[in-house]
C-alpha cells in the first residue's frame, strides 16, 4: 500500500497536524510506503544553504511524525523549492535496492531550479519503480512550455550502470504542481460549476486532459477521476477561491498520474501477453484533495494505491542477529550471513539503531564488518561491538547491515532488548530514594506514587 502526497506549500512551515493528510487514523491496513512531493519549499539562499548541511524543516517534520510508527526515510532529493521524500516500513528494507536520485532544472532555460523535476528510483522486490515530482511553468498560455519541460525531464538519465531510463521503469509515478489550467471557460462559469459540484463540466477543458488526447507520450499515463474541487488558487487559511485583484481562475494544478510499462507493451502488442505474465499491477483506491489545510494557496492532493507485486526477490541479501543477551557491561557479538553473490565491501558496516530510527545515518553506533570481524565460516561471520558503545540505559533496538556498493540497508534484524547497566540501575534507585526523601510535606497529588 502506497500513499502519495503532492503539495505546493508556498514557502510555509509545516502545519501542526498531518493525521488526515497521511491517513494515519484510517481503519484499514497501514501503509507500506509514503512518497511525499512538495513544491515551493522555502528556498531563500540562507534557508537553502542551511538545508544542504542539515535536513530541512519539512523533512524533519515528516520524520518526526512517521519514525515512531515504524517508517524510515529511505531517500530524498531537493532542488531549491522542490523536495521528494520516500518513507518505508522496516520490513521492506532488505528488498529495496538500487536507489538513485536525480534532479532536472528547467527554469531560466535549464539554469535555474525553481522549476523542473526531482526523481527517486529503486528496485522494489525486483521491480523497477520511479517517482517523479515536478513543478512546471505557470500561467494559462504556457501549456506548450509545460509539455516541453516534461518531455525534457523524462529524457534525463540516472548515473550508474544498467539503470533503466525513466520510461523504462516497470511503474512510473508522475505528480506535482503541474500547473495545467482550465481553458476557454470564464471564471464565473468555472466557479458556478464548482459550487454545484458539477466538476465533469470542466474536465474536457482541463489542459492536461486535452493534451493527453493529442500527445502520444502522455496517452500511456493514467489518472483517477477529478472528483474533488480544483486545488488552486485559495485565500490563505480558507476554502475561498482567490479574492485578490488578480482573481485567478480555479484549476486542477496539483495532480497524480502513473504509467505501468507492461500495460503499455500489452496494448501495443495486443494478444501477445497473457495475464500470468503481468507481474505487477497498480490499483488506485483513493484520489482526493484535503481542504482543511490552508498554509498555502494550494490544497494538498493524495493518491492511495495498491501495488500487487509478484516478488522477483524473496530472500534478503544479508540476515543478521544479535548473539546472546546484550548489555553495556560487556562487549557484544553480531552474527550475519550473506547470499553467495553478495557484492560486499570493506566499507560495509552494521549499525545499532533505536526501533524508531529516522534514516540510515540515525544509528547509535556501528561496527565495520571487516575491521571488527572476529570469526568467519562458510555459513556466517561474527562481528563485535565494544561495551563502551552500547547505550547504558538499554531499551529496544535493531541491527541493520549497510552496503556501501548498493548505498542502502540490505539486512535488518528483529527488534531486541538491550539490558540496562546495573550501575545505571543502582544510580537510578539512589536518585529515586533521594527524591522521595526530598518530597515536600504539603504534597497533595499522589500521581507520582
Amino acid at each position: 500500500r502506497l500513499h502519495l502526497v503532492t503539495w505546493n506549500v508556498g514557502t510555509a512551515f509545516p502545519p501542526p497536524d498531518v493525521t488526515s493528510l497521511l491517513q494515519l487514523n484510517s481503519l484499514g491496513p497501514t501503509m507500506d510506503m509514503y512518497v511525499i512531493g512538495l513544491q515551493e519549499v522555502n528556498s531563500r539562499i540562507t534557508n537553502f544553504l542551511s538545508d544542504l548541511a542539515f535536513d530541512d524543516p519539512w523533512s524533519i517534520f515528516f520524520m518526526t511524525v512517521l519514525s515512531p510508527l515504524g517508517y524510515m526515510k529511505l531517500s530524498s532529493v531537493r532542488m531549491q523549492g522542490l523536495l521528494i521524500l520516500v518513507f518505508v516500513k522496516h520490513i521492506h528494507l532488505p528488498f529495496i535496492r538500487d536507489i538513485h536520485t536525480h534532479y532536472t532544472r528547467t527554469g531560466l532555460y535549464g539554469y535555474w531550479g525553481n522549476k523542473g523535476g526531482v526523481t527517486v528510483r529503486m528496485s522494489l522486490y525486483g521491480h523497477t519503480i520511479c517517482f517523479l515530482n515536478c513543478h512546471l511553468p505557470a500561467h494559462m498560455e504556457n501549456t506548450e512550455q509545460r509539455l516541453d519541460d516534461f518531455e525534457k525531464i523524462l529524457e534525463m538519465q540516472f548515473e550508474g550502470e544498467n539503470i533503466p531510463s525513466t520510461l523504462d521503469h516497470d511503474v512510473l509515478f508522475w505528480f506535482g504542481d503541474l500547473n495545467f489550467r482550465i481553458a476557454d471557460y470564464g471564471i464565473h462559469f468555472v466557479r458556478e460549476s464548482i459550487n454545484n459540484k458539477r466538476y465533469n463540466l470542466l474536465w474536457e477543458k482541463d489542459q492536461l486532459n486535452m493534451a493527453k488526447k493529442k500527445e502520444a507520450f502522455l496517452q500511456e499515463f493514467i489518472e483517477g477521476p477529478l472528483q474533488f474541487k480544483p486545488t488552486y488558487k485559495f485565500d490563505l487559511y480558507s476554502d475561498v477561491y482567490d479574492t485578490s485583484e488578480k482573481k485567478r481562475k480555479p484549476a486542477w494544478t496539483d495532480r497524480i498520474l502513473w504509467r505501468v510499462k507492461n500495460l503499455c507493451q500489452r496494448e501495443s502488442k495486443e494478444g501477445e501477453f497473457s495475464e500470468e505474465e503481468q507481474t505487477i499491477s497498480v490499483t488506485l483506491n483513493n484520489y482526493i484533495s484535503h481542504m482543511s489545510y490552508g498554509i498555502s494557496d494550494h490544497k494538498p492532493v493524495t493518491g492511495t494505491f495498491e501495488l500487487e507485486l509478484k516478488p522477483l526477490l524473496s530472500d534478503p541479501l544479508v540476515t543478521l542477529n544479535p548473539e546472546g543477551e546484550w548489555s553495556a557491561e560487556h562487549d557484544v557479538l553480531i552474527r550475519y550471513s550473506a547470499v553467495p553473490d553478495f557484492p560486499s565491501s570493506a566499507w560495509d558496516w552494521i549499525g545499532l539503531y533505536k526501533v524508531a530510527f529516522r534514516h540510515a545515518n540515525d544509528y547509535v553506533t556501528y561496527a565495520w564488518v571487516e575491521d571488527d570481524e572476529i570469526s568467519s565460516s562458510e555459513d556466517s561471520k561474527q562481528v563485535y561491538m565494544s561495551a563502551a558503545e552500547i547505550p547504558h540505559a538499554g531499551g529496544e533496538f535493531l541491527l541493520c547491515y549497510y552496503s556501501n556498493n548498493l548505498q542502502s540497508i540490505v539486512g535488518i534484524s528483529q527488534p531486541f532488548q538491550i539490558q540496562p547497566s546495573r550501575i545505571l540501575i543502582g544510580k537510578d534507585l539512589t536518585q529515586e530514594e533521594n527524591s522521595w526523601m526530598q518530597k515536600p510535606d504539603n504534597l497533595e497529588s499522589h500521581d507520582d506514587f
